[in-house]
């Protein structure tokens, strides 16, 4: 039991920690993770099975910036650990949705209140100019807060599927309830945030534009994304016009001025030779 625990710690450890280490690489997709487990624990063709059905589930759940609403990781670990060895796959993936939305808000509250206090070193060492601390430093709390993170299926594996599942039941309605309320803001709040920095007067049309198009008109994000990759290369190629138009001008100027001077000196040189 405690090889099956440390085994999946390091899976989820690899996956999410690997996803932010190389840059949102996919790492805790559970068609990464689940397979991962599988082959640590001797079953990779139980964990391919349940990597692809996870998978499957969170197929449409990307994580961007603040607008999350599940870790996938941790799910598809421990639903492929408990199918190994109980043998019913059926049962524990339908535990996979409910983990990753807890797994989220943990890794969260590491992020918040383990990581967060930290932040205000790196200004200190970025005003001392001390490159090494900083790099140190983020290193040490990127272990930190993914290791944190690995213990929870580490334990969740030792006190076994039943203990999960009674736990998430022993939730109050309220508070699962509040979870989800939480959950559907969290996408408003990523984008306040994000316009705090974007906003800008002479882009507003466009925000607006955006709302319309979803709140009015009903299109999925797919087709207002195409739409937006249009307008974007039709103001592109707008601005590339106006630059070339600036620099013929630019061009025509120079040429123009210096055939003035050319004719003012071809006009002063005959003053001259008038007058000898």
């Amino acid at each position: 039991m405690f090889y099956d625990a440390l085994m999946t710690a390091i899976a989820v450890f690899v996956g999410t920690a690997g996803h932010e280490f190389f840059g949102n690489a996919m790492l805790s997709r559970p068609i990464v993770v689940a397979p991962l487990l599988g082959f640590l624990l001797g079953d990779i063709h139980t964990g391919l099975l349940v990597g692809a059905s996870v998978e499957t589930i969170f197929m449409g759940v990307v994580n961007i910036g603040i607008s999350s609403t599940a870790e996938p990781a941790l799910a598809a670990a421990l639903a492929t650990v408990f199918t190994i060895q109980s043998g019913n796959m059926g049962a524990n993936i339908t535990l996979a949705f409910p983990l990753a939305v807890l797994g989220l808000q943990f890794l969260n509250m590491i992020l918040s209140f383990v990581i967060g206090p930290f932040a205000p070193l790196f200004a200190k060492f970025a005003k001392k100019g001390e490159d090494k601390k900083m790099v140190a430093l983020h290193y040490g709390l990127w272990f930190l807060h993914y290791g944190l993170y690995s213990l929870i299926p580490f334990f969740a594996v030792l006190f076994g599927s039943k203990a999960v599942q009674f736990a998430l039941q022993a939730i109050p309605k309220s508070i699962m309830n509040g979870l989800t309320v939480a959950g559907n803001l969290l996408p408003a709040v990523g984008m306040a945030m994000l316009l705090l920095l974007l906003w800008d007067n002479k882009l507003a049309q466009y925000y607006f534009l955006g709302v319309v198009l979803m709140a009015y008109l009903k299109l999925p994000l797919m087709a207002i994304a195409v739409i937006a990759a249009i307008v974007a290369v039709a103001i592109a190629e707008r601005d590339m016009s106006e630059i070339k138009l600036s620099k013929n001008k630019g061009l025509t100027g120079s040429v123009s001025d210096s055939n003035q001077k050319d004719e003012k000196k071809s006009f002063s040189q005959e003053e001259e030779d008038f007058f000898a």
